[in-house]
């Protein structure tokens, strides 16, 4: 009798063991097919980014004065306004690049934030080279008048 029982509890332990293997490769597969859908999301995502990028835009750095011209809508018009000033900052890259583009209008120092790939920015040109030894050029804020001239570059 005792024989019978520790057969049974032999037979039960080889059945339970062999499920919870089975349940191991599933979860296994689910996990193989779990990084296989993320690794073609992000190459969906990183294929769409690469299609909206600009192709033709011109190599601005810091301390650069340029023209940007903006899409506005007016009603059912659109028009394109240039706003021309100093870059005083650039951020990110790839898509999401930014640049900060500061001008004095009526006295009064004014900052615009432009995504470079953004359809809102019609086009980009730069009007000369500006030479300075800083990434960012928040000094420039506190200056007036003539002192928030930058120094122009030849060399590039």
């Amino acid at each position: 009798m005792a024989k019978e029982k520790q057969e049974n509890e032999l037979e039960t332990t080889i059945k339970t063991d062999e499920s919870i293997d089975v349940a191991v490769e599933q979860k296994e597969e689910n996990l193989v097919s779990e990084t296989k859908k993320a690794i073609s999301v992000s190459n969906l995502i990183e294929g769409f980014e690469n299609a909206q990028l600009k192709k033709e835009l011109p190599e601005i750095y810091v301390g650069d004065t340029v023209k940007v011209g903006v899409k506005i809508t007016e009603g059912n018009k659109e028009r394109v306004q240039p706003y021309e000033g100093v870059v005083i900052a650039k951020r990110h890259g790839g898509l999401n690049q930014t640049i900060t583009v500061r001008r004095i209008f009526q006295g009064i120092g004014v900052e615009r934030v432009f995504m470079l790939h953004s359809p809102q920015v019609a086009s980009l040109k730069v009007e000369r080279r500006g030479k300075v030894r800083r990434a960012k050029l928040f000094y420039l804020r506190d200056r007036v008048g003539k002192a928030t001239r930058v120094k122009q570059r030849f060399d590039r």
